[in-house]
């Protein structure tokens, strides 16, 4: 007979906190002044996407990712391309914790590493194309060309994302992981 699994309370609690940290990550942001293409901006978001499929695994955290950025689009008026913003997002985390969580060998700052640039790409890609084709082809109505121009003015701050995400998330993760292990509230 197969053992039903159910969501602890802990991974609840854990998933609305990673979902609300990310939520308040996003909003700490520099916004440049592209008019055309949609926004973009500098922001720390990206960071906590990250977390979230590293300390939650792919699934809880793709989850964690996904719904903290889409709350944080509900509450910036950007309603439209919130449910882009879920899936996106929650693919950065789901991305970040499928690489993580495959075969599980232990917290390293490598895994965590490639992990977090795993979700920076995927993350990366899906944003790009998301700019390319709803926000430059179908909202702004520009041919192919002019709307893959718009995404040189976007390449900079999206790289400086991936990068500060690249950077910060894996220190944190362990250093998460370490605390949460020392006071018995990992989610192993």
């Amino acid at each position: 007979m197969e053992k039903k699994q159910s969501l602890s309370t802990k991974a609840i609690v854990m998933t609305a906190l990673m979902a609300a940290l990310t939520m308040v990550g996003s909003a700490m942001r520099i916004v440049l002044p592209l008019s055309i293409g949609g926004t973009t901006a500098f922001h720390l978001g990206n960071i906590f996407c990250a977390l979230s499929g590293i300390l939650l695994g792919p699934w809880l955290g793709g989850l964690a990712a996904g719904l903290g950025s889409a709350i944080y689009d509900i509450l910036s008026m950007y309603i439209d391309e919130c449910w882009i913003t879920f899936l996106t997002k929650g693919a950065y985390g789901l991305a970040a914790g499928l690489v993580f969580w495959y075969g599980k060998k232990g917290w390293h700052y490598g895994r965590a590493t490639l992990a977090t640039t795993t979700g920076a790409l995927v993350y990366a890609a899906l944003y790009l194309a998301k700019s390319f084709f709803y926000n430059g082809m179908f909202k702004e109505g520009l041919v192919p060309q002019a709307a893959a121009l718009t995404l040189v003015g976007k390449l900079p701050a999206t790289v400086f994302n991936a990068v500060i995400a690249i950077i910060c998330a894996p220190i944190l993760a362990l250093a998460i992981h370490s605390a949460l292990k020392r006071n018995h509230l990992e989610l192993e």
